[in-house]
């Protein structure tokens, strides 16, 4: 992905595929916006009370005599100042309570962690090298989070872009070649849809190739230090021998997504509403398919704050989620190779019930 890139497919070729695509993408998203839509209509007449209250509180806080600005503090006399000492490591540790999970349990992988402690509250195969495939997504996020300059930013999809999704038949957003989207619409498209067309525009935005930016989530392996087990060659999660990482790195990763607001607002949202644009005149929704399905499910205590899933066939169905029981304690799920999406979605149901309640 550089100034030298040769487009891979024919004129003809990307439209055949971007028809074909349109297709399958046009009856789901007019039935989701239609499903949508209908569940966000209280919401927005609850938005029009608040609004009214806080103009409300506004006006009566302007009639009040403004307050006397604090007199500036004398200078004080230069002292050298010591760098914070850096923070250490969140390493998940085995105790002797720690469940070992059995075949009872269809996820071939799996670990459950307190956050607070670390502590590993059950696992199964948990250090164990597998392909994270979309999982690597929360990476993406984390590390685009952290070198932004602007969520107003934006960012154009370019041909190599979308050639790239096309011939990895990649899962999208929809964004269409030269479609601009903000660097907001971007990380919630990185995650909600689990789009690579978005997570690829990050990437360059962020590092200017999917190269340099790839160098720059093993740099955070590092410094998350689960670089022995951890190593990336792509930033959507396309399976590759070199690409990989365990259950409880993954899980080491979505903790430190979770400590950031931004990530933690990203991936605790179900649903996203872009901005229109001329390719989209209505704007697109997107959703989080984990968040909407675990919601209902019995996680006992449990409410689901934030999730992301990943399929490629060399890893099965895979998802990281992290929850939080009524006393506010939040725990790290993450589950490898489960023969179905919706048995990914189980097996964290039952998790977080039966070890986390």
């Amino acid at each position: 992905m550089d100034e030298r890139y040769t487009p891979i497919l024919s004129d003809e070729e990307r439209a055949a595929l971007r028809a074909q695509r349109a297709e399958r993408r046009k009856a789901a998203q007019q039935a989701r916006r239609r499903r949508q839509l209908r569940q966000l209509l209280p919401v927005g007449g609850l938005l029009l009370v608040l609004v009214v209250l806080l103009a409300g509180w506004a006006t009566h806080r302007t009639e009040k005599e403004p307050e006397p600005e604090p007199e500036a503090p004398a200078a004080a006399a230069f002292t050298e100042i010591t760098p914070p000492e850096p923070k250490p490591l969140w390493v998940p540790v085995e105790t002797a309570d720690t469940v070992r999970l059995d075949d009872a349990l269809p996820s071939t992988y799996a670990v459950v962690i307190d956050r607070a402690s670390g502590s590993i509250i059950a696992e199964k195969s948990s250090d164990t090298v597998i392909s994270p495939a979309s999982m690597t997504k929360i990476m993406t996020l984390l590390v685009a989070a952290e070198n932004l300059k602007s969520l107003d930013d934006t960012a154009a999809i370019t041909i190599d872009i979308t050639d790239y999704c096309f011939v990895n038949d990649c899962s999208v957003v929809g964004y269409e070649l030269g479609e601009v989207a903000t660097v907001r619409e971007l990380l919630y498209g990185t995650i909600l849809p689990s789009g690579a067309d978005a997570a690829l525009a990050l990437a360059i935005y962020v590092a200017g190739s999917h190269e340099a930016f790839v160098e720059l989530m093993n740099q955070k392996a590092e410094e998350l230090g689960i670089a022995d087990t951890t190593h990336f060659t792509n930033c959507v999660g396309l399976y590759d021998e070199a690409h990989h990482c365990t259950v409880r790195d993954m899980a080491v990763i979505l903790n430190a997504a979770m400590e950031n607001e931004l990530c933690r607002e990203v991936l605790n949202a179900r649903t996203y509403e872009t901005a229109p644009t001329p390719e989209h005149p209505d704007g697109q929704i997107l959703s989080n398919w984990f968040l909407r399905r675990i919601e209902d499910k019995d996680t006992g205590d449990v409410e689901v704050i934030g999730a992301k899933t990943g399929y490629v066939m060399q890893s099965g169905s895979c998802a990281a989620s992290c929850g939080r029981d009524s006393d506010g304690n939040e725990y790290i799920c993450v589950t490898g190779n489960a023969y179905s999406s919706w048995r990914a979605i189980y097996d964290h149901v039952e998790l977080y019930k039966n070890y986390c309640n």
